[in-house]
C-alpha cells in the first residue's frame, strides 16, 4: 500500500504530535470518496469540527495545488496552503496535503502538515489515510490530552465521509 510524503521537518516521531488514522471499506471508490474530500463545502456534512471555510486566491471550493485557504477546527484558526495535490485515477491514488498554521507567539503558534491518501484496493475496497504531524506549544498539549482529539477528531472525519459517499451512491 501507498504511503504518505513527508517533508522532513514533519516526519512523524520528531514532530511535538502525530495522529495517524485508518480505514478500509468495501462497496465505494477512491474516486467516490474524492469527491467529499477535495470539495470543501461538503466538509460541514462530514465533519462537524470543520467551518469557516474561505478561500484567498482561488475561488475554492475545490482544492487545488497551491490553493490558500482559512478554516476553523479544534478551537484553532488554520490558515492553510496545499502543498500536494493528486486525484485519484487508474491505479494511483488521490493525494492531498496542506500546510497549516495558527499565528501566534512561542506558546501559542501551532504548525501542522496534514495529509490524506485515498486508494482502491483489490475486491471492491477503498483505504483512507489520513495523518497529521505538528509542531509547536498547543502540539505538545495536544499530545498528553487522553483520550487523543486529533485522534478521535479524525476518525470522525473518516466516518463522515464514508456515511456521505455511501449515501449519495446508495
Amino acid at each position: 500500500m501507498n504511503t504518505i510524503i513527508w517533508p522532513s521537518k514533519y516526519t512523524p516521531g520528531v514532530t511535538d504530535n502525530f495522529a495517524s488514522n485508518e480505514m478500509i471499506v468495501a462497496g465505494i471508490t477512491a474516486k467516490q470518496v474524492w469527491k467529499f474530500l477535495a470539495d470543501t463545502s461538503e466538509w460541514t456534512g462530514c465533519y462537524d469540527n470543520a467551518s469557516d471555510i474561505r478561500f484567498y486566491n482561488i475561488a475554492g471550493p475545490v482544492l487545488s495545488q497551491g490553493a490558500k485557504f482559512h478554516f476553523a477546527t479544534f478551537g484553532f484558526p488554520i490558515e492553510a496552503e496545499v502543498v500536494e495535490y493528486e486525484e485519484p485515477g487508474e491505479g494511483k491514488p488521490g493525494r492531498v496535503a496542506w500546510h497549516g498554521w495558527a499565528e501566534g507567539d512561542a506558546e501559542t503558534r501551532l504548525d501542522v502538515h496534514h495529509a490524506w491518501l485515498i486508494e482502491d484496493l483489490d475486491g471492491g475496497r477503498v483505504r483512507i489515510l489520513t495523518q497529521e504531524s505538528q509542531i509547536g506549544k498547543p502540539a505538545q498539549e495536544l499530545s498528553k490530552a487522553k483520550p487523543n482529539p486529533m485522534i478521535n477528531g479524525h476518525q470522525k472525519w473518516i466516518d463522515g465521509l464514508i456515511r456521505a459517499t455511501r449515501k449519495a451512491n446508495a
